[in-house]
């Protein structure tokens, strides 16, 4: 079968390609301002790409098209399939008819944390000699992919709560019919397709719903707005994690930074934790996966020590690079509490050294300006912070500066963004740079100017 992809390049439909190839099929695909880590990918699996948007792609025509959320009607390839009248269908609803259908799905939700809980998820699965599979929207390093197709039954899926195409407006997790299910957090975000945090909160209940009475939800217990969702209706075993001690299951921290935590189960100790990642959230995150892990049968003992050999996700604190003492770091924060969050983690690792945070308002959330009120605070754990004013921001983002501060500074261009840094950086600093997007290859530039530009040491 002949499969072409509308919106390819994105984590999710980039994973739909490879799933797609794996399974014996034809895959090609279009997309606008392609980048790594999915550019990668798609070009490693001989999948044909063609860049923009036009209507002649669809000859030959395809068996079917898959569009993806992106694709909004007016776009000339999707207007052509309408006309023709070729078979389309979505991400979500090809995966479920094609992938999950016979499988025993393993689905992680929530506002935060759904790509390293899958990817930890998925590696403590493969780890225990399951073999499964899994659609994750990032690159764990220990894979290099972000889906397989893996062998029954088992199969991870990162259950995003995005609507699902320019014809299903339901979130995509309603299509994946998990029998485990996680819930890691739930707070307001895509703003521009829900009105309230309400509206979003329904979605979760209609994903609830879908999970049989034989499964089980694994549910962070110290959320409020998970605790209110579950009261709309809950018909499956439910088992409670945190890290306040009051759930009956808790990560408590044995270093300040979390690179090292203990399991409780109760009051006993059920599990010891060393690993590479840091920050309670992703304490919390690797105790969702690996109760997530325990209903496939995994022993928490033995996830908790194989943890140790996890070697992180790309876009999640990664390091891209150090320049005479400087450390450049790539996150995917796109959000407040992220923001926060990722901030928090680096902070206990570092210490007094220099943090200077880097962020690019790119989620459509941001771009609306919903978060601005609590945009400062978040990054109130950084030494100096450089914010991003793109063309196509609606707001002006010098309104931040105020809650923060002398610390903040405005860059209107990228080459404006790297002088700074560039004017301001010495060794010891560790430089966080926060986008959803490619950046324009910042984190590249920047280490190339470090290297061959002024530079102060410490």
């Amino acid at each position: 079968m002949h499969v072409h992809i509308l919106g390819i390049a994105g984590t999710f439909m980039g994973g739909v390609a490879a799933l797609a190839k794996a399974a014996g099929h034809r895959v090609t695909g279009s997309d606008l301002n392609v980048y790594p880590p999915m550019s990668t990918q798609l070009e490693a699996l001989g999948i044909g790409l063609t860049e923009g948007w036009d209507p002649a792609q669809l000859n030959p025509t395809p068996d079917i098209v898959i569009v993806g959320n992106v694709i909004s009607r007016g776009n000339p390839v999707l207007e052509e399939v309408l006309d023709q009248g070729l078979a389309y269908t979505s991400g979500p609803a090809w995966l479920a008819d094609y992938v999950l259908k016979d499988r025993w799905v393993l689905a992680v939700a929530g506002t935060h944390g759904k790509t390293t809980t899958s990817s930890l998820l998925a590696y403590l699965l493969d780890q225990a000699g399951l073999n499964p599979g899994f659609l994750i929207g990032g690159i764990a390093a220990d894979f290099g992919v972000s889906a397989r197709l893996g062998g029954a039954p088992f199969f991870v899926v990162e259950a995003d709560e995005y609507d699902t195409a320019f014809f299903d407006k339901r979130a995509k997790f309603v299509h994946y019919h998990p029998r485990t299910a996680v819930l890691n957090n739930l707070e307001f975000d895509h703003a521009d397709i829900y009105p309230d945090i309400a509206s979003i909160r329904r979605q979760f209940h209609h994903l609830i719903r879908t999970i049989p009475g034989s499964g089980e939800i694994i549910v962070n217990g110290a959320d409020p707005e998970l605790a209110r969702t579950l009261q709309e209706g809950c018909w499956t075993p439910v088992v409670r994690f945190g890290r306040d001690g009051r759930q009956p299951f808790s990560a408590r921290a044995v270093r300040e930074d979390w690179s090292a935590f203990e399991i409780f189960q109760g009051e006993t100790v059920v599990g010891h934790v060393k690993w590479n990642l840091l920050g309670a959230h992703n304490a919390e995150n690797a105790l969702a996966a690996i109760l997530a892990a325990r209903h496939a049968g995994v022993g928490v003992d033995f996830a908790a020590e194989v943890l140790s050999r996890f070697r992180g996700v790309r876009r999640r604190l990664e390091v891209r690079g150090e320049v005479r003492g400087i450390i450049v770091y790539d996150d995917f924060a796109h959000h407040p509490t992220a923001v926060a969050t990722t901030l928090a983690g680096l902070r206990a690792r570092v210490g007094t050294q220099r943090i200077l945070a880097v962020l690019e308002p790119r989620s459509n959330t941001m771009k609306l300006g919903v978060h601005n009120e609590t945009l400062g605070g978040s990054l109130a754990a950084a030494d100096r912070v450089y914010l991003y004013q793109p063309p196509s921001l609606g707001w002006d983002v010098s309104a931040i500066c105020t809650s923060i501060g002398d610390r903040a500074m405005v860059a209107t261009s990228l080459e404006e963004l790297i002088g700074l840094l560039v004017q301001e950086a010495r060794a010891t600093d560790h430089v966080l740079i926060m986008s959803n997007g490619g950046f324009g290859g910042l984190h590249e530039r920047l280490l190339g100017a470090l290297a061959g530009g002024h530079y102060v040491d410490a």
